[in-house]
Order: structure tokens, then C-alpha cells, then sequence
């Protein structure tokens, strides 16, 4: 995803999405473990745009500080 997409979120829009994308990443190493990962990068996406949440809400809350 885009950076954009997550500015326009709010924080807790953006703490729903993290948690899902965290789940979907553990699937995704589970899959992998067990050698039934047909798109590897994904996981690696995912982690991308993990970080991306996890930058734009520590900027949420320096902001309110």
C-alpha cells in the first residue's frame, strides 16, 4: 500500500489495520514453515506496510504532544 492510504486513517482505523496485518503475517510464516507459500513476497509487503502504520501513528502521537 501507499503512504497515502494510511495518512487518511485515523489512529484507531490505523491500530484495526496493524493488528489484522500482523495476523495475516503469522499465517504467513505458518504457511511458510510448512512449505505451502506460493508468493513469498508478500510477507515481505507486509512488513513494509506494517512499519508504515507503526510511523504514521508514533506521528499521531508526537503530535498530540
Amino acid at each position: 500500500m501507499k503512504k497515502s492510504t494510511f495518512t487518511d486513517m485515523t489512529p484507531v482505523e490505523l491500530s484495526a489495520k496493524g493488528r489484522d496485518m500482523r495476523h495475516e503475517l503469522f499465517n504467513l510464516r505458518l504457511q511458510q514453515a510448512s512449505a505451502q507459500l506460493e508468493k513469498s513476497a508478500r510477507i515481505r509487503d507486509l512488513r513494509k506496510d506494517i512499519a508504515r502504520i507503526e510511523t504514521q501513528l508514533s506521528a499521531a502521537r508526537n503530535k498530540k504532544a
